[in-house]
């Protein structure tokens, strides 16, 4: 399903984001590359203290490649509700106005729901679908209340299985910016981190790159499965190897 919102969102005319939390960093040395003289390698102190820890909430977009990012020490629902709900409304505004509901609207959420062991109730008056929500599969994300703020807005949650947090692309533009942040730095405090992070992501979308759902890995791990054999003198493929005619050895051909 959450390939599906990827893969066929814009074509059905819907916004798909990713949400995720990264971290906790500590204030500690962090291992990574950097410029330095030649013959003076970095140097990282053996002794340090630890400061606290902090905390980055993500929103991104595939399609465009933006992301929005909130540093935090705290990552408690009020705290993480109360971003997304903030962030979502600006992102809502910006979309062309909702058309008014027609009769179809709820076959539209439905759509997404179905195959589900345990899908969503939605209530009987429904906004039309505006925007597709990728979430992990956590306690925080499916409180009551937040998800009736996510319907009555017209924000379908998308919630990654059990062990399948690879199907969130937020994973990915985290590890960018934390390796760009952090790497080789020894921050001093958690307001050092949040900001970094922040200050990362801001030069990231001035010009962003955006993600696509598999990639040429996809396309090169199906044709692997199809198993399909190139042949020359034409665009031609064939499902089997062609078996080829084996060129005598030392003028005797060999009997197999």
């Amino acid at each position: 399903m959450i390939e599906d919102a990827y893969t066929l969102g814009k074509q059905l005319g819907l916004e798909v984001w990713c949400e995720d939390e990264a971290g906790p960093f500590q204030t500690v040395p962090q291992a990574g590359p950097s410029w330095e003289p030649e013959g003076k390698p970095a140097q990282q102190p053996h002794e340090y203290f630890r400061q606290g820890t902090a905390k980055v909430l993500t929103l991104f977009h595939p399609l465009t490649g933006e992301v929005r990012v909130h540093g935090i020490t705290s990552c408690t629902n009020t705290v993480l509700h109360g971003w997304l709900q903030q962030e979502l409304s600006a992102i809502l505004a910006r979309l062309p106005e909702a058309p008014p509901t027609p009769k179809g609207a709820r076959a539209a959420w439905e759509r997404w729901l179905q195959g589900l062991k345990t899908p969503l109730t939605l209530p009987t008056e429904l906004p039309p679908l505006r925007l597709l929500l990728v979430l992990d599969n956590l306690a925080g994300h499916k409180t009551p209340a937040f998800v009736v703020w996510l319907l009555s807005q017209g924000i379908l949650p998308l919630y990654t299985p059990l062990g399948g947090s690879w199907l969130n692309m937020a994973e990915s533009i985290q590890r960018i910016l934390k390796r760009r942040a952090l790497d080789g730095q020894h921050p001093q405090r958690p307001e050092e981190i949040m900001a970094w992070l922040e200050a990362v992501a801001k030069h990231w979308n001035k010009d962003p790159t955006p993600f696509v759902w598999g990639g040429k890995r996809r396309r090169r791990r199906e044709r692997q499965r199809e198993r399909r054999h190139r042949q020359g003198g034409s665009g031609a493929y064939s499902r089997k190897p062609v078996r080829r005619r084996r060129s005598p050895s030392y003028g005797y051909a060999h009997d197999k």
